[in-house]
């Protein structure tokens, strides 16, 4: 009898991108990487939402300056249509604004245009593997722009003391894996925590949670 062999799974992409060269290239990229596979290519965010609910992709990139509806707001609309794609902006923009609405809107990652090839193809398998992901620059502004943010008081949500502690790990840039073992349990204990996170800040991504963490005081 032949053993059996755990095959990776493919990860499809999906690029919504105005320009031509980078949304060309973006694909070239993805298509020429071993067990990768960009499913739809879009030049508009109203384009993508009428067509990427056939074969949904897993990772979704999104541009935020799109002609007509903003990477921003299609990432909202994306999130709350298709559960299962995660969505990542891809942009020249760092300013707190425009971070701060990301994350809001429900965006696992934030990474920036000059992210060098092989570290975006390594962010786009952490975001389908169901990470969250932003360039070093932007996670910092993140905490800095959450921190600086009042709130009028500070309560639990009814998080147990186990779910702080992971909340608070994964603002400070940590995956499911490194979570686990600085919390001395199992990746699957955490995948539990999450889903009782997220339940519990009617949330439905890494990042919203973490967002809504800092926002209401939850962490330091």
């Amino acid at each position: 009898m032949a053993p059996e062999t755990s095959e990776v799974p493919i990860i499809s992409v999906a690029i919504i991108e105005d320009q031509r060269e980078t949304r060309e290239g973006l694909s070239l990229l993805i298509n020429n990487a071993h067990r990768f596979e960009c499913r739809h290519v879009y030049a508009s965010m109203e384009a993508a939402l009428e067509g990427i609910g056939s074969n949904p992709p897993r990772v979704a990139l999104v541009d935020i300056g799109l002609p007509g509806l903003s990477g921003i707001d299609g990432v909202r609309i994306l999130r709350e249509r298709y559960p299962s794609i995660a969505p990542v902006l891809l942009t020249v923009y760092k300013d707190d604004e425009r971070i701060f609405q990301a994350v809001c809107a429900g965006a696992c990652g934030y990474l920036l245009k000059k992210t060098p090839p092989a570290r975006l193809l390594e962010a786009v398998r952490e975001i389908a593997e169901g990470g969250a992901v932003m360039s070093p620059e932007v996670a910092i502004r993140v905490v800095e722009l959450f921190r600086r943010t009042q709130s009028p008081e500070q309560f639990s949500a009814g998080l147990t003391p186990q779910e702080l502690r992971l909340l608070k790990l994964l603002a400070e840039g940590h995956q499911n894996k490194t979570a686990a073992s600085e919390m001395a349990i199992s990746i699957h204990t955490v995948g539990f925590h999450l889903r009782s996170i997220y339940e519990k800040l009617h949330v439905h991504s890494r990042s919203e949670a973490v967002a809504r963490a800092l926002r209401d005081r939850l962490i330091p």
